[in-house]
């Protein structure tokens, strides 16, 4: 089958891979997150594929300790990525990710697991995947897809000579394409939300999108909680306000729907420094943390749902995020 019939299939199922054909200005990764609380584990592994403006490429995995708080990058040909047609399933050198599989074989760390319980997004056919309907707008800049939003982990991480069991893990899985990351950008996410029930997820973005020759805030936000699933996103109507901590870092998002108000404050951590895409070629650099602290309230009308903190969490602030301040639909 050819590339772009390949590409017109893809874009049904964001999980899978959306570069068929692409060699020029393009980027596409996933993003596996993995915390075993009872070992103080927690990891995020980076695994994708980026070419520049003239078509200069390569596939890369990066690595961050969240309890070390470092990042490592280890560099591969375009020839190492290898992904399947039509199913999320792609082979990186002697590395493996798959909607519910994850094998990592460097040096010092050995992983080997199985996901149990994959939640993936409630497709519906205007909404195949987290964006709704900006998923079929071209040329983008970023795409953003969601794989998982919580599942067991099952198997291990052998860490330099130490194995561990991760049957008591949880994972989150989600992905980025396009020609490269936004100007500006907040991003937080956690599986660990206290006092809940059932399985729980907290994945918030809001960023800077070009727009024809101007651009606008963009944002998505879910919050599963107790089985159901709380969605605010710029396609769906909802709005979002952003604030800062006056002379410190911390950050409070308040995003709102009909009734509905979910407020979101960000405390970061020590983490280590990814690397992301511009023009394609992965030269830009992000501080990202897992070890942060979100205080989340979920209210609807004059009732609290929910109020408790998310820990284990990932927290992305770029340096100029403060351009978002304030309220925009």
């Amino acid at each position: 089958m050819d590339d772009f019939l390949l590409r017109r299939r893809a874009a049904f199922d964001p999980p899978r891979f959306q570069g068929w054909g692409r060699r020029r200005r393009y980027f596409e990764g996933w993003y596996f997150k993995v915390v075993v609380p009872e070992h103080e584990l927690a990891y995020a592994f980076i695994p994708g594929i980026s070419y520049d403006e003239a078509g200069e490429g390569h596939s890369f995995l990066q690595v961050l300790d969240g309890v070390k708080a470092t990042a490592d990058s280890y560099q591969y040909t375009t020839v190492d990525f290898r992904s399947a047609a039509y199913t999320f399933d792609v082979q990186l050198g002697p590395h493996r990710f798959a909607t519910d599989r994850l094998l990592i074989d460097l040096p010092d760390l050995q992983v080997d697991l199985r996901f149990d319980g994959v939640t993936p997004w409630p497709k519906r056919l205007l909404a195949p995947g987290i964006m709704g309907w900006y998923s079929f707008v071209p040329r983008m800049q970023c795409y953003h897809g969601l794989v998982s939003f919580h599942h067991r982990t099952l198997g291990s991480l052998k860490v330099g000579n130490r194995t561990y069991d991760a049957s008591s893990g949880v994972g989150y899985t989600e992905k980025d394409w396009g020609s490269g990351f936004p100007e500006a950008w907040i991003w937080g996410q956690s599986n660990h939300l206290s006092d809940t029930r059932l399985p729980a997820n907290l994945m918030l973005s809001v960023a800077v999108i070009p727009w024809l020759k101007s651009s606008f805030r963009g944002f998505l936000c879910t919050l599963l909680l107790d089985g159901e699933l709380y969605t605010f996103t710029t396609w769906s109507g909802a709005r979002v306000d952003v604030r800062f901590a006056e002379g410190g870092s911390t950050v409070t998002l308040v995003f709102t729907r009909r009734r509905l108000r979910l407020t979101v404050t960000g405390h970061p951590a020590t983490g280590g420094h990814l690397a992301v895409p511009v023009g394609g070629a992965m030269t830009g650099k992000i501080h990202e943390s897992l070890q942060a602290r979100l205080a989340v309230r979920l209210e609807r009308g004059n009732e609290v749902v929910y109020e408790g903190t998310a820990s284990w969490a990932g927290l992305e602030v770029s340096e100029n995020a403060r351009e978002m301040l304030g309220s925009e639909s």
